[in-house]
C-alpha cells in the first residue's frame, strides 16, 4: 500500500504482517503494498503482528532482575492473547541457592521458567524447542540481559552484535535498533526487538487484574461480590492480598488510575469531536469564532468613534 494511501486509511504496517505486494521491481528490490492481512495478534511494544508467543526475556544478574519491571513486561505479553514464555539468562552469574528461590517464586507467579547460559550453552535445547513450534515467536526484555547474545546461540551463523553492560549503571547498551525476523527452523521464525526498560501499562483499569494469571486463578474459584472491582483489597474482593505480586499489581493500578485521571482533565480542556466542548458535567456544542457576538464589556473597551 503507497504511503499516502497508508496516511489516509490510519494503517500502520508492523513486522508481522502479511501483505500483498504489487508493482515489483526485483532488479531495485522494492515493491508496493496494495493490501494488509487481518492480523490474528499484536504485540504494541515493540510492534510485531501475527506473533504466535512472547518469550519475556530477563538476566538474573547484570542488570539484577527487578520484579516490578518484570512485572510489567508479563503484563505488555499478556495483553497480546498468545502464549507466554519467560527465559531467565546469565544463570551463570547466580549461586544454585539463589536460582531455586527465583524459580520457586516465579512458579508462584503462574509461569514455568527457562533458564539459560548462552556462555556456558546452558538450557538451549530446552529453549530451541520451544521456540521452533511454527509460527513467529518474538523476545522482548530490558536492554542488556542477552538476547541477542540468545540468537547468537540459537543460531552462530547469524553473529549479531552484542555489548557488555554499563559497568557504573548497570544497565544495558541498545545494541538492535529495529525488530528483525530470523528463520530458526522450518515454519518458525524469531523476531529480535530492541530492549526498553519501561513498559506500558494498559488504559483501562479494569483490564488490568485479569493479565495477573494470580488474579485469573483466584476468580476462576470464586468470583468478587461487585463487578467492576479492581481487586484493591475492598470487601466482597475475591483475590484477597496473600499473594507476592499484589504490591507490584498495586503499584501498576496506580499508575493506570493516575494517568486516566491525567487523560480525563485533558479531555475536559480539549474540544471533542462533533464540535462539542465539555462544560461542567455535561457537554455543549462550540460556537464557530466567526459567528460569535462580541460582549458587552470588550464593546465598552473598543475605541470610541470620533
Amino acid at each position: 500500500m503507497r504511503r499516502t494511501r497508508l496516511g489516509k486509511s490510519g494503517q500502520r504496517i508492523c513486522v508481522g504482517d502479511r501483505v500483498q505486494v504489487e508493482g515489483i521491481d526485483w532488479a531495485e528490490r522494492r515493491g508496493a503494498i496494495a493490501a494488509v492481512a487481518d492480523r490474528s495478534s499484536l504485540l504494541q511494544r515493540p510492534a510485531v503482528a501475527n506473533c504466535s508467543r512472547v518469550v519475556v526475556v530477563v538476566a538474573l544478574e547484570q542488570p539484577r532482575l527487578d520484579p516490578l519491571q518484570l512485572s510489567r513486561f508479563l503484563i505488555t505479553a499478556e495483553r497480546t492473547g498468545v502464549a507466554v514464555e519467560l527465559v531467565l539468562t546469565k544463570a551463570d552469574l547466580l549461586e544454585p541457592p539463589q536460582l531455586q528461590t527465583w524459580l520457586e517464586r516465579l512458579r508462584g507467579w503462574g509461569y514455568d521458567p527457562l533458564v539459560v547460559s548462552a556462555l556456558r550453552e546452558q538450557g538451549l535445547d530446552p529453549l530451541r524447542e520451544r521456540l521452533a513450534q511454527p509460527g513467529i515467536a518474538v523476545l522482548c526484555g530490558p536492554s542488556g540481559v542477552g538476547k541477542s547474545s540468545l540468537i547468537n546461540a540459537l543460531v552462530p551463523e547469524l553473529q549479531l552484535r552484542v555489548s557488555a553492560v554499563s559497568g557504573r549503571l548497570q544497565r544495558g547498551r541498545h545494541t538492535t535498533r529495529h525488530v528483525e525476523l530470523f528463520p530458526l527452523a522450518p515454519g518458525a521464525l524469531l523476531a529480535d526487538t530492541p530492549g526498553f526498560n519501561r513498559p506500558d501499562l494498559p488504559a483501562d483499569p479494569a483490564a488490568l487484574g485479569v493479565l495477573f494469571p494470580e488474579i485469573r486463578q483466584r476468580l476462576a474459584q470464586a468470583p468478587c461480590r461487585f463487578r467492576n472491582c479492581l481487586h484493591q483489597g475492598d470487601p466482597g474482593c475475591a483475590v484477597g492480598d496473600g499473594w507476592d505480586r499484589h504490591s507490584h499489581y498495586l503499584s501498576c493500578l496506580e499508575a493506570v488510575l493516575a494517568q486516566a485521571e491525567r487523560d480525563g482533565l485533558r479531555e475536559e480542556r480539549e474540544p471533542t469531536a462533533g464540535g462539542l466542548r465539555q462544560r461542567g458535567r455535561g457537554r455543549e456544542p462550540m460556537i464557530d469564532q466567526r459567528l460569535r457576538q462580541p460582549s458587552r464589556r470588550r464593546q465598552r473597551q473598543g475605541p470610541a468613534e470620533d
